[in-house]
């Protein structure tokens, strides 16, 4: 089964407000997947918010850690020059960080940092994941954030 990179929204994503543009992304950062898979993902989704105001600022927000989605989306941020920031809970010191422009600690669990992650972001974009990333995306429709979401399965290691 192929992987069809569109970036495509579901709302739409030319009533992102004047400024700079806070992208947000969520997707796995435990499971195996297939990372040439989501990096194209990733590519259309941030190609197609490159549209809506060519010359904006963009920063990149995810969850701060350097793994999974999050450790792909921080690097093409990084390739296109934007900025980016970090939101998590105090359990993300326990793993590799990026070395984000802007980081915001929320809370001792995962999760407890999702209401100020999608607060903060004027789209949002999730590659995979597992029930936070889920979380987050019907956290962002109700505030009336566009969304792309890109299904890609997890792989089993003993494969």
């Amino acid at each position: 089964m192929g992987t069809r990179a569109t970036g495509a929204f579901d709302n739409d994503a030319a009533e992102i407000p004047t400024g700079a543009l806070r992208i947000g992304v969520v997707g796995y950062s435990r499971a195996c997947f297939d990372a040439a898979a989501a990096t194209l993902l990733v590519r259309a989704a941030l190609d197609a918010l490159d549209a809506v105001r060519p010359g904006a600022p963009r920063v990149l927000v995810a969850g701060f850690t350097d793994v999974g989605v999050p450790a792909i989306a921080y690097r093409e941020a990084a390739r296109r020059g934007w900025r980016t920031a970090g939101v998590a809970c105090a359990r993300a010191h326990g793993l590799p960080c990026y070395p984000v422009d802007e980081r915001l600690i929320v809370g001792r669990a995962w999760g407890d940092e999702s209401a100020a992650f999608v607060a903060m972001i004027d789209a949002l974009v999730r590659v995979g994941g597992g029930p936070q990333s889920h979380r987050e995306v019907a956290m962002a429709r109700a505030l009336g954030v566009p969304v792309a979401e890109h299904e890609l399965p997890a792989i089993d290691p003993r494969r």
